[in-house]
């Protein structure tokens, strides 16, 4: 067996990279604070896509298309190796009233993504190439795949102390007994940012609310993803629509409020009138990791040789695993990475700064 590895974080990011670790023959166990991917994994809406991925930098573009080009396939591997559906549907997306059309559309066709003005308004725009994944069911089957491999879980395990020695982590001492390791990886999501036990958290990485509303309709009354000003509606091949979501700087708090449902609701009912006679049978909210730019931080940590990050991906967990685990587990191993690691590294992260808006 290659080396092994300690994964901290058993969201969509640590079972990604666990995932790409295990079928390159190392061992892998994965530390949880909580329960696997109840976290903004679980949260979020699965498009897979940024939503207007036009607005983007190349850092954010470089990893979505590379993900969003193999998606397909990464799932159906696992799924095969864990005998669980993930729910992709290429169910394509309309963004309505796009600010410069024009500019959006040539990006497209610049980045092989295929776009088709709207037939009744032009600054609406028909991408039928995107897709979606049903984020509980892609954790559940990640999990499954990951133990199958021959991955180790353990939740609700703290970290109390890290054994370290000469610019190298050791081991870390836990609740739960003491984890030695060739290597460590810290995946840890909106919690990366406040480090751990003689680890420096992530730079620049911030928790950021986000509240998301379920309906249940019929299935087909909504057959692809609807987005218009930063609010989106999703749907699920059983009927269940997603709308959402919230960008709220609450620190670590994910309540959610009254007032937000009724807005969130009122804004979804304008994109589908049906939704305007019925309830929500779900209000939640979750803590994204999130980092300026919305650019993640993927790479070795600065000051142990042995430490590597894979966090802040904000609003893009979901659509940049495939990619993400890719560049890691290369870099993990010294091998050279398709995508540029450069504008991942921790010093770049060092640079970036936030602006007056999340």
């Amino acid at each position: 067996m290659k080396a092994s590895a300690v994964i901290l974080g058993a969201g969509v990011s640590g079972l990604s990279v666990a995932m790409g670790l295990l079928k390159r023959g190392h061992g892998v166990t994965l530390l949880e604070r909580g329960e696997v991917g109840t976290e903004s994994s679980w949260a979020g809406g699965g498009i897979l896509s940024p939503l207007l991925p036009w607005d983007y930098s190349e850092a954010v573009s470089a990893l979505a298309l590379r993900s969003m080009a193999t998606y397909a396939d990464w799932v159906k591997a696992i799924e095969a190796q864990s005998g669980k559906i993930a729910e992709y549907w290429p169910c394509g997306m309309r963004v309505l009233d796009t600010p410069r059309p024009e500019d959006a559309l040539a990006w497209c066709a610049t980045h092989g993504l295929t776009a088709q003005p709207g037939p009744a308004n032009p600054g609406d725009l028909w991408l039928p190439g995107i897709a979606q994944v049903r984020n509980p069911r892609l954790v559940a089957a990640l999990r499954e795949a990951v133990v199958r491999l021959g991955g180790v879980i353990h939740t609700h395990c703290q970290i109390e102390d890290a054994a370290i020695q000469t610019g190298r982590v050791l081991s870390l001492r836990t609740n739960q007994g003491s984890f030695p390791a060739d290597r460590f990886v810290l995946a840890t999501g909106a919690w990366s940012g406040t480090g751990l036990p003689g680890l420096a958290g992530t730079p620049n990485i911030r928790p950021v609310r986000g509240q998301m509303l379920l309906f249940k309709l019929e299935p087909g009354v909504l057959e692809s993803i609807l987005y218009r000003k930063g609010l989106y509606l999703i749907p699920r091949r059983d009927g269940h629509v997603l709308a959402g979501s919230t960008l709220e700087d609450a620190g670590f708090d994910k309540s959610t409020d009254i007032a937000t449902l009724q807005r969130l609701h009122a804004e979804a009912t304008e994109l589908l009138p049906v939704l305007g006679s019925i309830q929500p049978i779900r209000h939640w909210a979750g803590l994204r990791p999130g980092s300026p730019d919305n650019i993640p931080v993927i790479g070795r940590h600065p000051d142990f040789e042995n430490v590597f990050v894979n966090t802040g991906h904000y609003r893009y967990g979901v659509t940049m695993a495939p990619a993400s685990a890719e560049l890691l587990v290369d870099l993990m191993e010294d091998k050279s990475p398709v995508l540029d690691p450069a504008p991942y590294s921790w010093q770049a992260a060092l640079e970036r700064a936030w602006g007056d808006t999340l």
